[in-house]
């Protein structure tokens, strides 16, 4: 995906949302940074942090946009559907967090 941040900015705030956010598959939590997925969703986040604070609406649409394959491939569910709601505040305080201290 192309981003306009450095491979620096974008692992930093990969590292910032890796360990707060997880899917919640079976009532087992397997955070996005053991998962593997918290670059490609810092790549997919990054853009709303360049443009301003983002919202909830626009952090959950992007999370719809990114796959998570299951079942070695056989099946894949959108991003969104994986993270429960009580993750979304940490989130969004993340990305603010990161947009206070890199912009």
């Amino acid at each position: 995906m192309a981003h306009a941040g450095t491979t620096r900015e974008i692992e930093a705030l990969a590292a910032a949302i890796g360990e707060v956010v997880y899917l919640d598959l079976a009532k087992w939590h397997l955070y996005l940074s053991n998962a593997q997925l918290h670059v490609p969703v810092a790549e997919a986040l990054y853009p709303l942090l360049e443009a301003g604070e983002p919202t909830q609406t626009q952090v959950e649409a992007v999370l719809q946009q990114i796959s998570v394959p299951l079942g070695g491939g056989r099946r894949s569910i959108p991003l969104r559907d994986a993270v429960p709601d009580r993750c979304l505040p940490d989130l969004l305080d993340r990305l603010r967090d990161y947009r206070r201290d890199y912009f």
